[in-house]
C-alpha cells in the first residue's frame, strides 16, 4: 500500500522531472506531424479538419485512455514497461513470451529512429534563416552530447531538462493559441465526423493514418518510465502537456487552411506560425526540446534492457546505477549501440522528411503487443470478460489500422526499423532458448549424498587446504540439490579442501525490488547453502550481500568464521573466503539437433561480448576462481570404434 501511495503522489518537482524525462518524444511531434500529413497533398478543408480530428482522437483514445488511464494501473511494484507487464502475467501463460519479445524488440528499434528524426526536424528549422546550411554535422554533434551525458543518470538529466520542457510546452500553447485566434472555427474538428470523412471518403485518406500515428509514438514512454517519475506525476503533467499539444496542432491547422487549394511544398507549418522576430528563439528551444525527446526513449531503453536481463531475454551486460534513487539506471553497451544506430540513420536518410517514412512502423507493433499483455492482465485480475474483449478488440482494431497504414512505409525506409527489431528479437530468442536448453539438461544431485564425503575432505590434512571458506555459485534452486559439475570440481578436477563449503544461489523474482535471503545449514560448521531472492531490477552485488549474511550469522552464533589455521586462530583472525564460478563452454562431444546447434553457437558467440559471470554477480576478482566446464548437451552415441591388434 505504501508503495502505491508513493506511486500516486504528486509534487511540483515530480511533475517537472516527468516533463524532462517522459514527454520529450510525444511533446515534439508537432514539429513534423501536420507537415507529414499535408506535405504531399493539396490543402483542402476536408484534409486539414480531418487530420486535426484524427490527431485529437488518437491522442485521446491511444494516449489518454489506453496508457495514462488504463495501462499505468498495471505497475509491477512501481515499475512499468512491456517487460514489467510481462513479469506480472508470465506465470499464467507461457505463450505470452512471444508478444513480450516482439514488443521489446520493436521498442528498442524505435529508440534508434526517435532521436534522429526529432533532432533533425528541429535543426532543419535553421534553413528558414540560412537556406543553404548543412544540418547533418549539427545533428550528429547534438546526438553526441546527448548520449555522452547519459552517464550522469536520468534524475540529474530530468531535473535539468524539466524547466526547458516547461518552456517548450508553454511556447507550443502560446504560439498555437495565437494562430488559432485567426480561425477558431477549426475547433469543430473535435467532432469524429471529420476523421471519418478523411479516412473513408477522401481519396487515399486511410493511408494518411501512418502520418497521423506520429502524434502518439511517445505514448509507450509514459509506461516504460513509470518507475522514474510515478503515476501521479505522469497523469498530472499529461493534462498540461496534452492541452499545449492540441493548441499547437489546431493553431497550425488554422494557419494551413489559409493556403486552401495550394500545397505546403517545403514549408513547415510549425515554424510558419511563429512571428519572424521569434523564429531564432523558437528554433533554439525546439532544438533543445528534441534532445529531451530522445531522452524519453533512452531512459525507457535502459529500463527495458535491465528488465530483459533479469528475465533471461538479454545477455548479461554491465549496468550502472548513477544514484541510489529507485529507477536511475545507465547501460553503457546499449548507450553505445543506440548512438551508433542513430548516427547511421542520420547519415543514411539525411533529411527528417525521409526519416518519417521509417518512423512509426515498429512502435505500432509494440503497442499491439502491449494490448495483448494488458488484456491478459485484466483477465488475470478477473475483470468481466466482456470488458476484456471490448478493450482488446477495440484497440486491436485501431492499432491494426495504424499498422496497415504504416506498412506503406516499408519500402520507403520502414524496413530499417523492422530489420533492427528483427536483430534485437533474434538476440532475445537465442538467449531465452539457450537458457531453457541449459536448464533442461543440467544435471543435479542430492547434496545429502555427498555430505559425508565433504565432511571427510574437510578433515583430510593430506590434501593442501584450498581455502578456509569455499563459496560456489550454484544454479540449483532447491536447497537439497547441487549441480554435478560442482561436485566434480570439488572432488575430481582438483580436490578442494576447505573448512566450510558454501553454496550460493540467486533467485530472480518478478517483483522488481525484493531483497531477501534464506540460509540452510546442511551440515553444521561444514556445509551451508544461501539462497538470495532478488527482484529483477536489483543489482546483483553478491559480494556485498554475502558479507551481510555472514555478519548476521556470526551475530546469531550460527557460524564461526575464525581462521582454522592454528597461528591465525590464536589471533582471532577471520578466515579467507574464496569464490568459485563455473563458466560453461560448448563441448565438442555433442550430437545436437540442427536448430539447437545453431542456437547454442549463437549463444556462446554473444556470450563472448558480455560481462563475465564474476563481474555480473559483483564478486571481488581478487578472491574469485573461474573454472571452465564443458556443456555436454547430448553426447555423441554409437561411436563405431574397434580395437585392432598388431
Amino acid at each position: 500500500m505504501d508503495n502505491h501511495k508513493n506511486l500516486d503522489r504528486v509534487s511540483a518537482a515530480g511533475v517537472l522531472v516527468a516533463m524532462g524525462i517522459i514527454f520529450g518524444d510525444i511533446g515534439t511531434s508537432p514539429l513534423y506531424v501536420l507537415k507529414a500529413i499535408a506535405g504531399t497533398e493539396t490543402i483542402t478543408e476536408e484534409l486539414i479538419l480531418g487530420a486535426l480530428s484524427c490527431i485529437f482522437w488518437t491522442l485521446t483514445l491511444q494516449t489518454t485512455v489506453k496508457y495514462v488511464t488504463l495501462i499505468l494501473r498495471a505497475d509491477n511494484n512501481g515499475e512499468g514497461g512491456i517487460f514489467a507487464l510481462f513479469a506480472l502475467v508470465r506465470r499464467h501463460a507461457k505463450w505470452l513470451t512471444v508478444p513480450a519479445i516482439i514488443g521489446g524488440a520493436t521498442l528498442l528499434s524505435d529508440s534508434i529512429i526517435t532521436p534522429p528524426i526529432s533532432v533533425s526536424s528541429a535543426v532543419e528549422g535553421i534553413r528558414a534563416i540560412y537556406p543553404t546550411i548543412e544540418t547533418i554535422p549539427i545533428v550528429i554533434a547534438i546526438l553526441t552530447i546527448l548520449f555522452t551525458i547519459q552517464v550522469f543518470g536520468t534524475n540529474k538529466v530530468g531535473a535539468a531538462f524539466g524547466p526547458v520542457m516547461l518552456t517548450w510546452f508553454v511556447m507550443l500553447g502560446t504560439v498555437g493559441g495565437f494562430a488559432l485566434l485567426g480561425d477558431p472555427g477549426v475547433l469543430r474538428a473535435v467532432s469524429p465526423h471529420y476523421a471519418y470523412r478523411l479516412l473513408v471518403l477522401h481519396p487515399g485518406g486511410f493511408w494518411l493514418l501512418g502520418a497521423v500515428f506520429l502524434c502518439t509514438t511517445g505514448a509507450e514512454a509514459l509506461y516504460s518510465d513509470l518507475g522514474h517519475c510515478g503515476r501521479g506525476n505522469i497523469r498530472m503533467s499529461w493534462i498540461f502537456v496534452k492541452s499545449c499539444l492540441l493548441l499547437n496542432y489546431f493553431g497550425q491547422g488554422a494557419y494551413v487552411l489559409k493556403f486552401s487549394g495550394q500545397m505546403l511544398a517545403e514549408r513547415n507549418p510549425f515554424y510558419e506560425i511563429m512571428p519572424l522576430w521569434f523564429l531564432p528563439f523558437g528554433i533554439g528551444i525546439a532544438t533543445v526540446a528534441t534532445v529531451i525527446a530522445s531522452q524519453a526513449m533512452l531512459s525507457g531503453a535502459f529500463t527495458l534492457i535491465s528488465e530483459a536481463i533479469r528475465l533471461n531475454f538479454w545477455p548479461k551486460v554491465r549496468l550502472i546505477y548513477p544514484s541510489n534513487q529507485k529507477g536511475q539506471l545507465y547501460v553503457p553497451s546499449i548507450n553505445f549501440l543506440l548512438f551508433a544506430g542513430c548516427v547511421g540513420v542520420v547519415l543514411y536518410f539525411k533529411e527528417s522528411s525521409k526519416m518519417e517514412a521509417a518512423y512509426g512502423l515498429a512502435i505500432t507493433m509494440t503497442m499491439m503487443m502491449n494490448t495483448i499483455l494488458f488484456g491478459y492482465y485484466l483477465y488475470m485480475k478477473k475483470v468481466n470478460m466482456w470488458w476484456v474483449g471490448a478493450f482488446v478488440g477495440f484497440y486491436f482494431f485501431i492499432e491494426g489500422c495504424f499498422l496497415v497504414a504504416n506498412m506503406l512505409k516499408f519500402t520507403h525506409g520502414g524496413w530499417v526499423t523492422v530489420l533492427i527489431a528483427g536483430v534485437m528479437g533474434g538476440v532475445m530468442l537465442v538467449w531465452l532458448r539457450a537458457f531453457y536448453i541449459k536448464l533442461r539438461l543440467t544435471e543435479f544431485a542430492k547434496l545429502e549424498t555427498y555430505l559425508p564425503a565433504l565432511r571427510e575432505l574437510s578433515r583430510d590434512i593430506s590434501i593442501p587446504k584450498y581455502a578456509t571458506h569455499l563459496v560456489y555459485m550454484s544454479n540449483a534452486s532447491r536447497a537439497s540439490e547441487i549441480e554435478t559439475k560442482v561436485i566434480y570440481s570439488i572432488f575430481q578436477k582438483r580436490p578442494k579442501r576447505a573448512d566450510i563449503y558454501w553454496f550460493v544461489h540467486v533467485d530472480t523474482l518478478d517483483d522488481p525490488y525484493t531483497m531477501e535471503y534464506k540460509v540452510d545449514v546442511l551440515e553444521e560448521d561444514d556445509v551451508i547453502k544461501v539462497t538470495f531472492r532478488l527482484g529483477f531490477r536489483v543489482e546483483q552485488r553478491i559480494n556485498l550481500f554475502f558479507r551481510r549474511v555472514i555478519e548476521d550469522m556470526v551475530k546469531n552464533g550460527e557460524v564461526d568464521i575464525t581462521s582454522r589455521y592454528e597461528s591465525l586462530s590464536r589471533q582471532n583472525m577471520t578466515g579467507d573466503f574464496r569464490f568459485v564460478v563455473l563458466e560453461r563452454f560448448l563441448s565438442y562431444e555433442n550430437d545436437l539437433p540442427f536448430f539447437e546447434q545453431v542456437v547454442m553457437k549463437a549463444y556462446f558467440f554473444l556470450k563472448d561480448f558480455t560481462t563475465s559471470e564474476d563481474k555480473w554477480f559483483g564478486l571481488d576478482s581478487s578472491s574469485v576462481k573461474i573454472e571452465k566446464v564443458p556443456l555436454v548437451i547430448r553426447p555423441a552415441e554409437n561411436v563405431k570404434l574397434r580395437r585392432v591388434y598388431s
